[in-house]
């Protein structure tokens, strides 16, 4: 049996309360917890655990995929056999955007470049990141408290991993909070560390505790040309605020472009990196983050025209965007939740 203590969120999931004889729509939350959870088979064989942990008295719904071999024995995985947490293997954990559609499809499940993938659910009714709404998270400073705790005190609980070789993946909102609350507060805590915000980015919203390990972090902001209006300024503004940060550590604008890239060139909506969806969009960007993000030649097999598929672009000089058009909120926003009514955006 799986042994570090779990949370039932198939218990939050009863019929909401009726009001006046009707019955109030579900929260995200609520209808997330109707999806079971437990043990299946990732797309490239690997093992998935998905369950929940209290994490500083947050629910914190989780999903590591590693080889079988890589999960501690003690955690009674069928094939587990890793008698110590310290392992071989990196890390990429993915925060979802709005809603919790990246969650469940968990792009980032198959291994790459030695590198298992974890994708952690928001504590939060409607599943957003830092909570609140808009470029507002006004739950940024637990949540992203949560997510380094998480990483840190849980994750070794369960499987065997190299803690000098996490990196991370936000997703839209997950990106607001990894660039507005994480990176700032957090990243120190993971050396050689990397961080691929798509589709979103905030300038920090609390005091960047160690400027010098930001500014060692390797940092890729991916947008498409028409992306949401409201993130037209915060992921410009992000960019600069982030070159800043490594620029007042002393590196050269040389320097700073070999950390720092940027690629907006895509066609598409909000996270429509392949021109085409969403969660395809999501996807295309994932398949190739070691390419992008740990040691790769930048190259995104699949990204949406007029892109060539070569992103890494270094942020000094281009940190002010083109985008046109661009719709005035995210889908998630509408509680559409595809992962669990079928629909598509």
């Amino acid at each position: 049996m799986f042994r570090l203590s779990l949370l039932s969120l198939v218990a939050l999931a009863a019929a909401a309360p009726q009001r006046g004889g009707r019955q109030r729509q579900a929260t995200a939350a609520e209808q997330a917890a109707q999806i079971p959870q437990g043990l299946s088979v990732a797309t490239d064989g690997s093992t998935i655990l998905d369950a929940t942990a209290n994490v500083n008295n947050l629910p914190i719904r989780f999903k590591v995929s590693a080889p079988a071999d890589q999960f501690l024995a003690t955690t009674g995985i069928t094939g587990a056999t890793a008698t110590s947490a310290n392992g071989t293997m990196g890390v990429n954990v993915l925060l979802h955007g709005d809603g919790g559609q990246s969650f469940f499809d968990f792009p980032n499940q198959a291994v790459q470049a030695n590198t298992m993938g974890v994708a952690l659910l928001a504590p939060d009714p409607n599943l957003f990141w830092g909570g609140g709404s808009g470029l507002d998270r006004t739950d940024g400073v637990a949540h992203a408290q949560a997510v380094s705790d998480f990483v840190t005190q849980m994750l070794p609980q369960m499987v065997a991993f190299d803690s000098n070789a996490v990196v991370f993946t936000g997703v839209s909102g997950g990106s607001l909070l990894m660039s507005g609350f994480f990176m700032p507060a957090q990243i120190q805590n993971f050396p050689n560390s990397a961080v691929e915000l798509n589709c979103g980015g905030l300038t920090p919203q609390v005091d960047v505790v160690d400027p010098a390990a930001v500014a060692a972090t390797n940092i890729h902001f991916q947008s498409t040309q028409s992306e949401l209006k409201l993130l037209q300024g915060s992921i410009p503004d992000a960019i600069t605020a982030y070159e800043q940060i490594a620029s007042g550590q002393g590196l050269t604008a040389d320097e700073i472009n070999a950390k720092q890239t940027v690629d907006n060139t895509p066609q598409g909506g909000h996270c429509e990196f392949d021109g085409k969806d969403f969660v395809s969009g999501v996807q295309t960007m994932l398949s190739s983050y070691a390419n992008v993000m740990q040691g790769g030649d930048g190259t995104v097999i699949g990204l949406g025209a007029p892109s060539n598929g070569q992103v890494k672009t270094g942020v000094v000089g281009n940190e002010n965007l083109q985008f046109v058009g661009g719709q005035k909120r995210a889908v998630e926003d509408m509680k559409v939740y595809r992962w669990l009514v079928g629909e598509d955006y």
